[in-house]
């Protein structure tokens, strides 16, 4: 587990200001960026693999990732909570 102190994705502001994320809103963008981050680390074990061996899952993964990312910039929280289930279950 991180230390909040060394964790990059820490919600700096403690207060909660009108207008701001709900805490499922933050849990789910920040888990969602944590599957991001650790099926990225998967895919170079896929990639590294010899020969082409890797190179399908690696490119579905690719995939998986970018839509992961363009449900975050486009604030589409169902498909956020879509693709963090999608993220979590790779392997």
């Amino acid at each position: 587990m991180m230390n909040n102190s060394n964790n990059p994705l820490n919600d700096k502001n403690s207060s909660s200001p009108e207008g701001a994320w709900s805490n499922s809103e933050n849990d789910l963008i920040t888990g969602l960026l944590y599957q991001i981050i650790r099926v990225k680390d998967l895919i170079k074990h896929y990639e590294a693999m010899p020969g082409d061996n890797g190179i399908l899952a690696a490119s579905i993964l690719n995939e998986l990732v970018a839509e992961a990312h363009r449900s975050l910039v486009d604030y589409d929280t169902v498909l956020m909570k879509k693709y963090y289930d999608l993220l979590l279950n790779c392997d």
